[in-house]
């Protein structure tokens, strides 16, 4: 592990999971970069585990707010996805984002992210932002048809410090809704919304500014939140 201080960042080799060591330092209170090599425990939304496998972009950066309102939350995780996006578009290929927190190229998933917000009041104290990108990581083949990586989609060999310098930049500009919504995809297309041990099917039709989707189904037009239901197609 060596810190880079200049950046205020942390990297390890291998480290069971950037999200929870960024975790165990927020007693800090100071914004924070962490990257790995490869994870043994990397994590997904909603208690799901994700492959970090050496090759990828494994990073969780935490930042500390003042005069956040709870209220644009959904904005951290929006922010996350442009910054992946735009930089994802300087290596020539064409990312687009699926409703809420997946970024794909070709119609496969080449990154995801983990939001973890804590709330002071009615304001956001901080976050950890957690990215999982593949470039030139050997993916499992059981993967093969719904994930894709950098490389694959491009034929072209990727220095995996370059992209992550380059994605930690990206991630320090300010994001817009606007911009988020501009790289939404899939709508028009059938879904399955899946809320715990319940399904609805229906079609996905539109994000709006707030990040809820809006879904019609047999039971008409639903508005549902990223915290409360995940996609499937």
């Amino acid at each position: 592990m060596y810190e880079m201080n200049e950046i205020n960042r942390a990297h390890f080799e291998c480290l069971p999971s950037t999200q929870d060591y960024a975790k165990s330092r927020r007693g800090e209170g100071k914004d924070l970069i962490v990257t790995a090599g490869e994870q043994t425990g990397g994590k997904g939304t909603k208690g799901r585990a994700f492959v970090s496998s050496k090759g990828g972009v494994y990073l969780t950066r935490l930042k500390f707010y003042e005069n956040f309102p709870a209220r644009d939350a959904f904005l951290v995780m929006a922010s996350a996805a442009v910054a992946v996006c735009e930089t994802l578009r300087e290596y020539g290929v064409t990312p687009m984002i699926k409703w809420a927190n997946d970024v794909y190229v070709n119609d496969k998933k080449i990154c995801g992210i983990l939001i973890e917000n804590v709330f002071r009041g009615n304001e956001i104290a901080s976050s950890l932002t957690g990215i999982g990108l593949n470039v030139c990581n050997r993916l499992p083949k059981e993967l093969s048809g719904i994930a894709t990586t950098l490389e694959e989609a491009t034929g072209k060999i990727f220095d995996v410090e370059e992209v992550t310098t380059r994605l930690i930049k990206e991630l320090s500009i300010p994001r817009t809704m606007q911009e988020y919504l501009s790289y939404v995809g899939y709508m028009g297309r059938e879904a399955t919304l899946i809320f715990g041990d319940r399904s609805i099917h229906g079609t996905l039709l539109s994000v709006d500014e707030e990040g809820g989707l809006s879904v019609k189904t047999d039971e008409g037009v639903l508005r549902v939140t990223a915290a409360e239901v995940s996609v499937r197609f």
